[in-house]
């Protein structure tokens, strides 16, 4: 017997243990699945439905199906599976059709013979098997139909929600939990948008919605359940979007009326620095500059996500915005994940500035002792009007005299705080963030949706299209082979592995043992060096400063290489075991060579025992160089959690909506979103409180994150 709930405002946050039928032990058990309260067993959303309304013959139900049948016990006992020797138990049902079996794997004896007598009529609902001619079921469900003349079958006729389940949770234990929740809690659910809202948009009432969801009427279309695309299921997806976006429109309406820093536009600057430059900036690349430099103009911060394929030249852009702050008497910070990707962008930076007379700061954990101190001193003055690094840059000991710009560079790689202590060392400096790795539509319109987005979407003059490759270990030598042939051309290759060194539950190839194997077949007429995240940073440099100047012919590296290595020579990327790498980072990789006017190769070197997930992955990679397209298969594939490497701090998360699927709902929902807070900004109409008051319990005081 449970115990009574504690007092609450609001009923549904009352914990799951007090429903009736739960208990500490169950509770525990749903906890699992992220369920804590009765609100959330409310919004534990059905995986699927089986479809009831059918009662099929024996004789005529299919194989590989799930099929319901309805029949009388003929016996029920011990069984052997043949020629293994294990015991099941077994259950022959009969009707005026045929018979079909049912057997256990896991079963108490006594409790079994117990529960089944011959005789008996029997429901059985499953998969259906075929079986030595017959048919069989594997722990279907069952119902038990002969128990007096007002017996009621409970799952025939109707439509069965299917949820998420967890060891210890059986389908008919959480249906029956969710509905003595629903009879006791049910009517405290408050719509969460206006009949207004629910007409427009053509969505139903959300707590009828829900009740459906859980409890489907006979006549619905089980299809459009199963799909999720039934009216109830829009309307709840439409309502956890709209809140999001309501979040973020937020966000944004108060970062545009923040007071910040205008930084007017210095044609003298940009003239001599784009003299210095030994290319011409592409028509996307002075697009983009354009969007940067007008909200760079403007009094308030800007908030922007440069997003652009691997080599489309951002980094040239972000310098050039760089230098519109520091033309008007500001500095700037560009922030890199890596020491190999800082320490490029300062070689960079240095170069294309020196002719300027502009001097660049360098920071990362490995610049020590007095060299250390003098940065400090120096940014603190001033003295640095440009300053490059990692995130040793947001360390309490650096302080700048007039931070206007903060650019983050791959910001992916760094946590929402480290972004928010870099930004708090100016005074509401002007914000870039920028990502080589393509976001999709959805993930841009949620993760990023309070920024202002531009997006490179063309490559420098003269690149030629990778051609991508795939390869089994048998076509090595046939790999090697045109490996030769390219550094005979003068070209430079990478070769990158999974692995550092052996590893013991691994077999895979690994950069110590293969750089080793590769000297003994290409040198001495090709040298070979290895680069990976363990090397002293000087060693490091030294290994990356060679393969430049194309003293190392084949650099063999682990993903270290992914972003910040740069060299427009190099023209072969060869991925070992590529079928252990994700879809962007093998996008990620093959965008290190194609960076000059030379056909570049990317050769992908995979076990042939890969999994379908990882099939579908590599043909992916043959078939497009197109990030954004395979940025939206990875999305599909890994689902927007994976595919964000870590949850978006700073959101709700989804119990309905998915983002790969649903772009349609999430574009409408932004659209009344941002429409209501232009209306009302604030949110301060009568009318409007309900609104805030839920996306005070939906976004849990995170709001302030998301400018970051």
């Amino acid at each position: 017997m449970n115990k009574l709930p504690p007092k609450s405002d609001t009923p549904l946050a009352t914990p799951v243990q007090f429903v009736k039928g739960v208990g500490p032990a169950l509770a525990k058990k749903l906890a699992k699945l992220n369920i804590f309260t009765v609100e959330d067993l409310f919004y534990l959303i059905p995986a699927r439905y089986i479809d009831r309304r059918k009662i099929d013959s024996i004789a005529e139900v299919p194989a590989g199906k799930e099929r319901t049948v309805v029949g009388f016990i003929a016996s029920a006992g011990v069984a052997f599976l043949s020629g293994k020797g294990k015991q099941v138990f077994e259950v022959v049902v009969h009707d005026k059709s045929g018979k079909i079996s049912a057997k256990w794997f896991h079963f108490n004896l006594t409790f079994m013979r117990r529960q089944f007598q011959v005789g008996q009529k029997v429901l059985l609902a499953g998969d259906v098997m075929a079986f030595r001619g017959g048919k069989q079921f594997f722990h279907p469900e069952v119902e038990f139909l002969d128990k007096g003349p007002d017996q009621k079958m409970e799952s025939a006729g109707k439509i069965l929600a299917v949820y998420p389940l967890t060891e210890g949770l059986y389908p008919k234990t959480m249906r029956k939990i969710i509905r003595n929740a629903w009879d006791s809690f049910g009517t405290f659910l408050r719509p969460s948008l206006p009949l207004s809202f629910l007409e427009k948009y053509g969505l139903a009432d959300p707590w009828e919605s829900i009740a459906l969801l859980h409890f489907p009427a006979s006549d619905i279309d089980v299809d459009l359940l199963n799909s999720r695309r039934s009216q109830a299921h829009r309307t709840l997806i439409f309502d956890e979007f709209f809140f999001l976006e309501l979040g973020l429109a937020l966000k944004k309406s108060k970062m545009v009326r923040e007071l910040g820093v205008a930084f007017p536009f210095s044609s003298g600057m940009e003239q001599k620095f784009c003299a210095t430059l030994p290319f011409e900036l592409t028509a996307s690349q002075k697009k983009v500059l354009a969007e940067i430099k007008g909200d760079m103009e403007k009094p308030y911060p800007m908030n922007r996500l440069l997003q652009g394929d691997v080599g489309s030249g951002k980094t040239v852009v972000a310098l050039s915005a760089c230098l519109q702050a520091i033309a008007n008497g500001y500095q700037a910070v560009i922030m890199a994940p890596t020491e190999i990707l800082a320490e490029q962008h300062f070689h960079t930076f240095s170069t294309l500035l020196k002719p300027l007379g502009i001097p660049c700061g360098f920071l990362t954990s490995s610049v020590k002792g007095k060299d250390r101190e003098k940065f400090f001193k120096l940014c603190g003055e001033g003295e640095l009007p440009l300053v490059v690094g990692t995130h040793a840059l947001i360390q309490d000991d650096v302080t700048f005299r007039k931070l206007g710009l903060v650019v983050i560079d791959e910001q992916h790689r760094f946590g929402v705080l480290q972004r928010q202590a870099l930004h708090k060392k100016g005074v509401t400096p002007d914000v870039l963030v920028m990502t080589a790795t393509p976001i999709p539509r959805t993930l841009a319109l949620t993760a990023y949706g309070d920024l202002d987005i531009s997006v490179i979407d063309e490559l420098p003059k003269g690149r030629k299209p990778i051609a991508t490759r795939l390869y089994g270990e048998k076509q090595r030598e046939k790999v090697y082979d045109g490996m030769r042939m390219e550094l005979k051309k003068g070209h430079q290759i990478f070769v990158v592995y999974p692995l550092i060194e052996e590893s013991e539950k691994l077999d895979l190839k690994n950069a110590t043992e293969m750089s080793e194997e590769l000297k003994q077949i290409f040198e001495p007429e090709f040298t070979v060096s290895l680069l990976h995240g363990r090397l002293p940073v000087p060693q490091k440099e030294a290994v990356m400063n060679d393969f430049r100047a194309n003293k190392i012919n084949i650099l063999t590296a682990t993903s270290v290489v992914e972003v910040g290595v740069d060299c427009p020579n190099a023209t072969v990327m060869v991925v070992e075991h590529a079928e252990r790498f994700g879809l962007s980072q093998l996008h990620q990789l093959r965008g290190r060579v194609g960076r000059s006017t030379h056909q570049s190769y990317c050769i992908l070197l995979a076990d042939y025992r890969q999994s379908e997930e990882a099939k579908q992955r590599l043909s992916i990679m043959v078939e497009s160089c197109d990030g954004f397209r395979i940025a939206e298969e990875d999305l599909a594939i890994r689902g927007p959690g994976e595919f964000l490497g870590t949850r978006q701090a700073g959101q709700p998360d989804f119990k309905v909506a998915n983002l790969a699927r649903d772009l349609d709902i999430l574009s409408l929902a932004r659209t009344a979103a941002f429409a209501l807070i232009e209306q009302d900004p604030d949110l301060t109409r009568p009318e409007h409180q309900a609104f805030k008051k839920i996306l005070r319990s939906r976004w849990k005081g995170k709001l302030e994150l998301v400018q970051i």
